[in-house]
């Protein structure tokens, strides 16, 4: 398997620095499938090609492989075209030997990669499901020039036609981390196979890679189904959090400024309650993978946070973008994660000034919401607590939610500005507290805001 990259920014040797590989020499690196090789061709400060060239061992090929499949058989296992055609064992391979380039950090040199250069990438044999119309589908809106020449079936019997297989030629002015992060998500797209076990991990490596372009891209559906090789639970949650990313009124006036993700916008909102509400140490409950944590540890007013979700993996996930290990002493004290349900009682979340359940509600089944009310606002009685939730309202505005459709697979349910506020106000009646409500996003004067906030406050006894 190989890839090129060519620059020809002056001096086309700061190529080298971006990719943390000396052009001067050639570099090898033990890979899950065999060894990775780093070298340059061509380093001139007019001109500079770097090539990873993947040598794939094909017995620790076969001795991966998961029985089934489309390869689970014996044959398919030894004839294949895996140690040849460009596919995720390459992707995989570029996560490990441009792991810091394509993290957009080059500690030697750092105004360099935010730096667009002129790239040129060149995979020589490529396997493409659908031909070569959809390398320009899923390259094109990303900003670059697509050449995908199909390779013939046997070149000596023209009549036998095409292969499956393109030579992919990309050009474009891009930052070389964009370039890479591209490669990573759809070199596999392209191929429409994995050589390996696809599980949740990896709907966290299409976010991570896919930030910035992904969640706008029109081939988004294609790109998520094929990439998590169309296991529906896996695309239902990545779209899920592709939307939560990137919630958006429909597009505006070119003219005008785009302002800033919904996502962004609650979680400014969630921090303006809490901060009026004078909260210092403030539990969140379902905080998924840390947003809002993160924001409440960049404010010193708030002194200890406690997070909480039942899921065991995506608290380890917002141990890992907290980067728990690494932070300093005192900020590690502020903060804990813990596993519980929200339906149940428990004396950890208890005696904090604030809870918040930020999008969170509409993930649980009605009939379990009265014990939800009991764990938080009966017996862990907080003086704050802060409710935000999908307004259903507003679904219709969002481009390409059908109406009636849900925002999220896993929702259970969304509710109307009335239905919010009945709960809400029954909720509050029924344990002592007085509430109020708040718009979270354009307050459209038909159907409202795309998100609904409710603020609770304990009333003196």
């Amino acid at each position: 398997m190989l890839l090129t990259i060519t620059t020809t920014a002056t001096p086309a040797t700061d190529l080298g620095f971006l990719l943390h590989k000396h052009p001067g020499k050639v570099q090898e690196f033990d890979v899950t499938v065999g060894r990775a090789h780093v070298f340059y061709p061509e380093a001139t400060d007019l001109a500079c090609t770097a090539v990873l060239l993947v040598e794939v061992d094909p017995v620790e090929l076969v001795r991966g492989r998961r029985p089934g499949g489309a390869e689970g058989f014996s044959l398919a296992q030894y004839v294949n075209d895996r140690p040849y055609a460009a596919s995720s064992m390459l992707a995989v391979a570029m996560s490990r030997v441009f792991r810091s380039a394509m993290a957009g950090r080059c500690a030697a040199r750092p105004e360099l990669p935010g730096r667009a250069l002129p790239l040129e990438i060149h995979i020589p044999a490529l396997p493409c499901a659908g031909g070569p119309g959809v390398a320009e589908r899923v390259f094109g809106p990303l900003g670059w020039q697509v050449r995908a020449t199909p390779v013939p079936l046997d070149p000596a019997v023209p009549d036998w036609g095409d292969s499956r297989y393109v030579d992919l030629r990309l050009t474009g002015e891009l930052r070389l981390a964009d370039a890479l992060n591209h490669l990573y998500v759809l070199l596999p797209v392209l191929d429409n196979a994995k050589h390996y076990w696809v599980g949740i991990d990896e709907v966290e490596k299409l976010i991570r890679a896919g930030e910035g372009w992904l969640g706008t891209h029109p081939e988004r559906e294609l790109i998520t189904r094929r990439y998590l090789a169309h296991r529906r639970e896996l695309v239902a949650t990545a779209v899920g959090r592709l939307n939560e990313l990137d919630d958006r009124a429909e597009e505006e006036e070119p003219d005008e400024p785009r302002p800033r993700p919904l996502a962004q916008q609650r979680i400014a909102a969630v921090l303006d309650a809490l901060r009026e509400a004078g909260a210092a140490r403030v539990v969140d409950l379902g905080c998924g993978e840390g947003a809002l944590i993160r924001a409440l540890l960049a404010d010193p007013a708030f002194r200890e946070v406690l997070g909480v979700d039942v899921a065991h993996r995506a608290l380890e996930i917002a141990a890992r973008r907290l980067r728990l290990e690494r932070m300093g002493e005192r900020q590690r004290e502020r903060v804990r994660l813990v596993q519980s349900s929200l339906t149940y009682r428990d004396e950890r979340i208890a005696g904090f000034d604030a809870a918040v359940l930020m999008e969170v509600v509409e993930h649980v089944d009605p009939p379990r919401l009265p014990a939800l009310e009991r764990a938080v606002f009966g017996a862990a009685r907080p003086s704050t607590v802060v409710v935000t939730t999908p307004n259903v309202e507003y679904n219709g505005r969002f481009e390409g939610l059908q109406a009636g459709a849900m925002r999220h697979r896993d929702h259970r349910f969304e509710w109307t500005r009335d239905e919010f506020r009945a709960w809400a106000g029954g909720v509050a009646a029924a344990h002592g507290y007085r509430v109020r409500y708040a718009p979270v996003g354009p307050d459209d004067p038909e159907v409202g805001p795309p998100t609904q906030m409710a603020v609770f406050a304990l009333e003196a006894s």
